[in-house]
């Protein structure tokens, strides 16, 4: 019988409150790619953090080719063969790749002989197919390489196990491929993979094995061929779940968002949007696809007035809101969902009235100098109710609310205001695929009333299952504009990495 490569065995962790991993056991075998999927909340990271050994177990006993193991920090998970590739690349921006690589690594010298180095790393890219210039600087590099970099570094170090948490959220569908390539390749000279993922799909395409946890337990273990989309998505969140939400065809009326020749810079003072041009109509969700920092955080910020456009103009309804205050532009009525929930769009120690009132304090809720806490705490229990919040106390901060709840409250919050512009910046980022299908479904409701919708993610299949038109943007330009009806992953993936559009793609 082949000896397991990893053997955890009744892993307990517990925080103050919190039963994150409840006697879990997990196995992973030599040449296998593993898959760890969840819901938000289900136990993923804390579990694959102590085999990293950022945790120590309250309970359990771990087994690295047999021999126990007790990791008292990483680099003794390092020095047992485990490395973990970040969701949050771990990369010092101004050293080089091979800088990045040999740094920390066990007999390095005080003096590098970076040459040698740099060839060491070569090789091993060269035969992982892992193309990245060990001499390049780690700012120069997209994001795919940043990737392939931290990869190689665990590689390096001599890992036979590798842990990659969601690698494919910042990746196009080419980069996405060539990873899965890579892994495989990885697999067949004998190391385990374990893959933490949200995503379903990536499951059925690489996964040798899955397992599913669920509240902190792992409710199952499967083979490749007892997998199904509609059974792991049971297990995950415990009911049946509906993965394409109806999209009824709109009669898109006026175009109620306009950009020409918007240009913008970043916090770095280079240039982020550079001559957008683009329009939403009213009953239309414009998909914003692309490579994470080509302008969108920009693009959203420009319009919702917490960006300076620096030429150009924004129009909405006919109206030029062109660097108006925020303030100016939510009473135009445009409404955000921000990428930072927690830190833009909620504030983490207020109660859920409080950050309910956030937009409506000056108007619906002002009685002279006082503040209506009744109607506001009328209106929250009302939207609480119309969401589906599981809330248990309004007045306790919203930092305790899981991800899918916390966007359902920001969500339940803009829609409120009856916008004409919903700007929407990852909605689904980092939520289980229960959540995903309740924000889908909401965002489907908003267009139908004929809310035009701004969606800007990184999720190909979201803003395929969403949109009715996409924009690629690429190094803060609109590289080209798609009907989804017509659209190709593999054309819209092209676009994302700086292809020029045919004349043959309908716009």
């Amino acid at each position: 019988m082949q000896e397991l490569l990893l053997k955890m065995k009744q892993i307990t962790k517990k925080f103050p409150g919190v039963l994150a991993n409840d006697n879990i056991k997990l196995s992973v075998k030599p040449g296998e790619i593993h898959m760890l999927l969840g819901e938000n909340g289900s136990g993923k990271s804390t579990l694959m953090n102590i085999l990293a050994g950022l945790y120590k177990p309250d309970i359990g006993e771990m087994y690295i080719k047999g021999s126990k193991v007790n990791f008292k920090s990483p680099r003794d998970a390092i020095n047992a063969g485990v490395g973990m590739v970040h969701q949050h690349f771990k990369l010092v921006d101004n050293f080089t790749v091979a800088e990045n690589i040999i740094l920390g690594s066990a007999g390095t010298k005080l003096k590098l002989n970076a040459a040698q180095a740099e060839q060491d790393i070569k090789l091993l890219a060269s035969k992982y197919g892992l193309a990245v210039d060990p001499a390049a600087k780690i700012w120069q590099l997209s994001v795919g390489e940043k990737q392939r970099v931290e990869i190689l570094k665990a590689l390096y170090k001599g890992s036979d196990l590798l842990i990659l948490d969601e690698p494919t959220a910042v990746l196009t569908p080419q980069e996405t491929r060539e990873l899965f390539q890579n892994l495989r390749q990885m697999a067949q000279d004998g190391r385990g993979i374990v893959v933490i993922t949200h995503k379903l799909q990536e499951v059925m395409d690489i996964a040798d094995r899955v397992t599913v946890l669920r509240a902190g337990k792992a409710v199952a273990t499967l083979n490749r061929d007892e997998i199904t989309e509609k059974d792991l998505a049971w297990l995950m969140v415990g009911r049946d779940v509906v993965f394409q939400q109806q999209k009824f065809a709109s009669q898109f009326g006026v175009k109620v968002l306009e950009l020409n020749e918007v240009q913008a810079m970043n916090d770095n003072s280079r240039p982020a949007l550079q001559g957008v041009t683009m329009d939403v109509k009213e009953g239309e969700i414009f998909g914003i696809a692309g490579v994470a920092g080509n302008g969108q955080r920009e693009l959203a910020e420009v319009i919702t007035g917490m960006r300076t456009c620096s030429s150009g103009s924004i129009y909405l309804d006919n109206k030029k809101i062109t660097n108006l205050s925020p303030q100016k532009i939510i009473r135009q009525g445009v409404s955000h969902v921000p990428e930072d929930r927690m830190g833009t769009g909620l504030i983490p120690k207020l109660g859920s009235v409080d950050n309910i009132m956030l937009k409506g304090y000056r108007n619906s809720y002002a009685r002279g100098p006082f503040l209506d806490y009744k109607k506001a705490s009328a209106d929250t229990d009302k939207l609480v109710s119309d969401f589906n919040i599981k809330l248990y106390d309004p007045s306790a901060p919203v930092s305790l609310l899981s991800g899918g709840n916390l966007q359902k409250l920001l969500l339940a919050r803009e829609m409120s205001l009856k916008p004409l512009l919903l700007v929407a910046v990852y909605p689904v980022r980092g939520l289980d695929v229960g959540a995903t299908e309740t924000v889908h479904r909401l965002l489907l409701e908003q267009r139908a009333r004929g809310t035009a919708i701004l969606l800007i993610s990184e999720d190909l299949d979201e803003i395929f299952k969403l949109s009715d038109r996409v924009g690629v943007i690429f190094e803060g330009q609109i590289n080209g504009i798609i009907n989804t009806e017509h659209a190709d992953l593999e054309e819209i993936g092209l676009l994302m990495m700086g292809a020029k559009q045919t004349g043959d793609m309908p716009q």
